[in-house]
């Protein structure tokens, strides 16, 4: 009598967020938001984002430094200012974004039974509201420092879930539900060469909408390559 073990693997599907589901960076675009509705200097923070977001392209980000300068606007103002803030974020920024494709593809891993997860380098400030929006509730991002106010101080709590960060961040999700690799038949969508570690931790690596530098590797091990929009730049 044959076992068929892979039958009682659990099935996750996860998901990179911009430029995989989005078709742009939350985290470049809500620093530009923040020029627009007067929180930020437009010459000097509009310079100090884009340097940072060349950074992490490069995979030389500091995510530290990076979140301490992203998050000073909201610290500055409070939750309830930057929860209006965010609103409109998602009505301006976000929901024009949303794309159809995205969204059907989620779904596809939902109606197929797979438990659907986005695991992201932005922080969770800026994603939470944009993972519900796509219908996914279970969110793996940058977790913020908290004082003893409540309110973010600048840092970040715990492992940032970016590069080696993202399989360490999902090690311990999966630890958390009695879990390991071995239990789990799973599947990761991604644009970026900064998520290799966890696009080769996983069973089903789909390289999306991928820049050139993961697209010729993923060309090179015979990874899936997945277009829903329109090729990087």
């Amino acid at each position: 009598m044959t076992f068929d073990t892979q039958v009682q693997r659990r099935r996750l599907a996860l998901f990179d967020l911009d430029h995989t589901l989005l078709p742009l960076d939350s985290d470049y675009e809500w620093g530009e938001f923040t020029i627009r509705i007067g929180w930020a200097d437009r010459e000097e923070f509009g310079r100090r984002n884009k340097a940072f977001y060349d950074d992490y392209v490069a995979g030389r980000l500091d995510v530290h430094d990076y979140v301490r300068f992203a998050t000073d606007a909201i610290r500055q103002r409070g939750a309830e200012a930057a929860a209006l803030a965010h609103a409109q974020f998602m009505r301006e920024v976000i929901q024009p974004a949303l794309r159809e494709e995205a969204r059907a593809l989620v779904q596809r891993h939902r109606d197929a039974g797979d438990e659907v997860l986005i695991i992201t380098a932005t922080n969770e400030f800026v994603t939470r509201p944009i993972a519900l929006a796509l219908g996914v509730d279970q969110l793996v991002a940058v977790e913020l420092e908290r004082g003893d106010d409540g309110w973010i101080t600048g840092g970040i709590r715990g492992v940032p879930s970016m590069r080696e960060g993202k399989v360490q961040r999902m090690e311990q999700w999966l630890a958390e539900r009695g879990l390991r690799w071995t239990d789990v038949d799973s599947t990761f969508y991604s644009d970026s060469m900064n998520d290799v570690p966890l696009l080769e931790k996983v069973d089903h690596p789909v390289a999306t909408n991928p820049d050139p530098r993961l697209r010729a590797l993923a060309s090179q091990r015979g990874w899936r390559i997945l277009d829903l929009f329109p090729p990087h730049p």
